[in-house]
């Protein structure tokens, strides 16, 4: 039963197969992850927003709209054709100027900008090196930042979402609050010592 599971979830995996994602945005996971509703407490207009690990864009395509006219996304992933099916996807939904695709290495995310906010949603456990992952995000994360973490029950297991968790706070991440998202284990991360993005 468990090589099953295995199989059906893609546990024997790193990174999730290009091929899964495609039905990953559906009107039953819309009833259970909400973008507007999760994402709607971290969002501003004319903010710079990063979605690592955003697969076909399931999340992307809403945080654009929060951002609005004066802001961007930056969509980074390592695998071209999830890429490629998001670009499709932003130019159907005529955002594709509010959202700029970046393609990572395996080892490095490339990035040289700043962003307010940060969403890693149910990405981080096929990440090979957490600690160099989550020194990275601090590197690119504004002063008032917030880092959203959510990571599947289904995969992680509570003592390994722990570790994740320590090697964020290791790399100069500190605990804002835990919000509540089904299915998952998630913590709203900001800057040690940077201050918060509340009002």
């Amino acid at each position: 039963m468990k090589k099953i599971l295995d199989w059906i979830f893609c546990r024997f995996r790193h990174v999730c197969p290009w091929w899964i994602c495609r039905g990953f945005d559906n009107a039953l996971r819309r009833l259970i992850h909400d973008p507007q509703k999760i994402l709607a407490p971290h969002v501003r207009p004319g903010a710079a927003v990063l979605d690592v690990g955003p697969g076909m864009g399931y999340f992307t395509i809403t945080l654009a709209r929060m951002a609005g006219e004066n802001g961007q996304v930056t969509a980074a992933d390592i695998q071209e054709k999830m890429l490629k099916a998001l670009e499709r996807r932003a130019r159907r939904a005529g955002l594709e100027k509010r959202i700029r695709i970046h393609l990572c290495h395996s080892d490095s995310l490339l990035l040289n900008d700043k962003f307010d906010f940060i969403l890693a949603f149910w990405m981080v456990h096929e990440v090979p090196d957490r600690a160099s992952f989550f020194k990275q995000l601090r590197a690119a994360i504004r002063p008032g930042g917030r880092l959203l973490l959510v990571e599947p029950k289904l995969h992680v297991a509570p003592e390994a979402f722990r570790r994740t968790c320590a090697l964020a706070l290791q790399s100069g991440f500190t605990v804002d609050s835990e919000p509540a998202i089904s299915f998952s284990r998630s913590l709203l991360l900001v800057p040690a010592g940077g201050g918060t993005n509340k009002d």
